[in-house]
């Protein structure tokens, strides 16, 4: 055990995702004090032989002011895998784009896409591809087990489950809510394993010669790839997740300057998704883009402009509720970011009538993960972030996912339909009681 655990959060010399540098620490009690009062998980330790419970989310490397708590920093890995003889596929997160300019000296909020594929090329990538495919695809699957489950009398609320952190929340805290998470993988997860099931074969590619790293803003997700329960057929889809802090370094290291690359399109294979897939990076986004393919998965019609612009699930309150109509039934909508609020409503939940429950552990979703770059003001950059990626949904002519022709192409050609029994095998998953 932490022989400061009164002051600060214990941290396994095991932990996938972050790590201590004992000789900074100041002891401000600043990592506890985010863990405890947002998180949810301090005053909730449980100690045992091997490990100490952790939902491996970094916030408490977000608001370290010393850098006594960084993520796992995974950047020589990443580089023995460029001058290896495999083949190098990025795919990355929508918080990502909208957040990696910081590094450089851009405001927070800047899209920075085009300039981020060309850094990506200049590292040693084979492909960039857009994990906003792989947010659409996620749609399509948690959308159809929403219609699913209330068309059958199924386990209601339905839990979003693209939040690492927070299905680890569940697992160790409210095992007997497991059933309620959505069998659905996260975007990265289903993207790597349609990469190296799919893309692969059909590129006469040996999977296994491919290395396939996410960016994300989040550093669970470096636990989230090694959970036994994502395996494959080829073993670990995602062999290594860097975060947007990490990769900020190593253009840096590398001496590549974002703000002197000309922008770059991503590999065709998988391209960028829609405005759906887009908004996963904020708080209320994952609602609010299966709100849109389910509207049109029950009537066969587009989204309504309000459910193309669905406020009620948007902006930076912490518990945000609303109603939409759907089945011929008025769902019930949740959408939580921070955990420990999420603590409060389970506790809770025997009193409301929830349909679906969206739940981040970070502040305002990915858009506030823990690899994301730090700021003084870190509410004010998040907002403008999430306004980043609000305004690229905006603009993008196709919003909802099922538009998305590539997707569709999986489907036909892969996977047959959402739910269906290759979905299931490829793009599905369990979930584990924890101590």
């Amino acid at each position: 055990m932490d022989n400061y655990s009164e002051i600060r959060v214990p941290i396994s010399k095991k932990n996938p995702s972050i790590k201590r540098h004992n000789s900074k620490c100041v002891l401000c009690g600043k990592c506890k004090d985010v863990c405890q009062k947002k998180i949810g998980v301090a005053g909730y330790w449980k100690y045992d032989s091997e490990d100490i419970v952790c939902i491996n989310c970094g916030q408490c490397a977000a608001v370290c002011p010393v850098d006594s708590i960084t993520e796992q920093d995974d950047t020589n890995a990443l580089m023995e895998a460029i001058n290896s003889n495999k083949k190098i596929v990025f795919i990355t997160s929508p918080a990502v784009r909208v957040a990696l300019g910081e590094t450089a000296g851009y405001p927070a909020g800047e899209f920075v896409q085009g300039k981020m594929v060309s850094a990506l090329k200049k590292l040693g990538a084979d492909y960039v591809f857009d994990v906003t495919f792989g947010a659409d695809l996620t749609i399509m699957e948690e959308a159809s087990e929403l219609i699913d489950r209330i068309k059958n009398n199924k386990t209601l609320p339905q839990f979003t489950s693209c939040c690492p952190a927070w299905v680890k929340f569940v697992e160790t805290f409210y095992p007997k809510y497991i059933p309620n998470l959505s069998s659905t993988k996260s975007p990265i997860s289903m993207q790597a394993s349609v990469i190296r099931n799919y893309f692969a074969p059909n590129n006469k590619i040996n999977p296994n010669d491919l290395y396939i790293v996410a960016v994300t803003p989040c550093v669970a997700k470096k636990y989230e790839i090694k959970r036994p329960e994502l395996s494959g057929p080829y073993g670990q889809d995602t062999d290594l997740v860097i975060t947007t802090r990490e990769l900020g370094k190593l253009l840096k290291r590398q001496k590549i300057n974002l703000k002197k690359l000309n922008d770059e399109q991503f590999d065709l294979a998988f391209p960028a998704g829609t405005g759906a897939g887009m908004i996963f990076g904020a708080s209320g986004g994952v609602m609010e883009a299966a709100v849109r393919t389910a509207y049109y998965l029950t009537t066969g019609n587009n989204p309504t402009d309000n459910l193309l612009n669905f406020t009620p699930v948007r902006g930076l309150k912490d518990v945000k509720t609303a109603k939409v109509k759907l089945l011929d039934t008025e769902l019930n909508l949740c959408v939580i970011y921070g955990t420990a609020n999420a603590r409060k409503v389970l506790n809770k939940l025997k009193t409301k009538n929830y349909h679906f429950i969206e739940v981040m552990t970070c502040p305002n979703g990915c858009v506030g993960g823990g690899g994301q770059p730090k700021q003084k003001d870190n509410l004010l950059a998040v907002e403008a972030r999430a306004n980043g990626l609000y305004k690229q949904d905006e603009s993008l002519g196709l919003k909802a996912s099922f538009q998305n022709a590539a997707v569709q192409n999986v489907y036909k050609q892969f996977l047959d339909a959402p739910l269906s029994a290759k979905a299931k095998k490829y793009l599905h998953t369990t979930f584990t009681a924890r101590k």
